[in-house]
């Protein structure tokens, strides 16, 4: 079913917005109980994202695509399956989506509605770790659409939730995130200075993956006993 624009729009502006009351929110309440155990709190905001983003999957998927990224929305139109034009309305409408989540965990939880974050996060380790997890994130991705639809949810959350933990800068992985999460001076934030770092890195990692896909998973040209020419 071919839903309207505005339709898409708004699935991408709402989802995103969750998202980020996800991130921000379980961040606030993990460090608030942990008692200054930092691995609990990073416990707790990485099974609430996860869990998350495998809820807004399956209830925003059918209407938008779900993205919620404004890299896979590159990658996306770079395949020919999405106008440029809207491709920039979506990635507007998840920049919007971002900063309203941050504003509506901040309001939860009692705080001001924004905050410039003060937290460091830099260096060649974190940016290269920003860079290697937007590429699997994206691999995933798109290895899941081509021949495992159904489980593009749970990969996306399992992936999000794990790279919290195998990367230095607990994987970002999505410029709009990137850019909400300089407003919270919590947990989650990252300061500004830092935030083009973390971006760049991620718009070469899906360069990168956008390389890496045509090799990798070609669109196939004929299917003929069961396989893809």
């Amino acid at each position: 079913m071919m839903m309207s624009l505005s339709r898409r729009l708004a699935a991408e502006f709402l989802g995103t917005a969750f998202l980020l009351l996800a991130v921000v929110g379980s961040g606030i309440m993990g460090e608030r109980l942990s008692g200054g155990n930092v691995a609990i709190a990073l416990l707790a905001n990485s099974i609430t994202t996860g869990a998350a983003l495998i809820a807004l999957i399956l209830t925003f998927g059918p209407v938008s695509g779900v993205h919620f990224n404004s890299d896979v929305t590159l990658c996306v139109a770079s395949r020919g399956e999405l106008e440029w034009r809207t491709a920039s309305l979506y990635c507007a409408a998840q920049t919007i989506g971002a900063f309203l989540g941050v504003l509506c965990a901040h309001v939860l939880f009692g705080l001001q509605p924004f905050s410039v974050s003060y937290h460091t996060r830099n260096g060649g380790a974190q940016v290269f770790s920003e860079f290697l997890a937007t590429l699997g994130l994206l691999l995933v991705i798109a290895s899941c659409s081509r021949f495992q639809p159904s489980a593009i949810p749970f990969a996306v959350g399992a992936y999000i939730a794990g790279a919290y933990w195998f990367t230095s800068s607990t994987s970002f992985a999505n410029p709009a995130v990137t850019l909400a999460r300089s407003v919270t001076h919590t947990f989650t934030g990252i300061r500004p200075n830092d935030v083009p770092g973390f971006v760049l890195a991620q718009f070469l990692g899906a360069a990168a993956s956008i390389l890496l896909v045509k090799w990798l998973i070609p669109i196939p040209i004929s299917v003929r006993n069961g396989e893809c020419r």
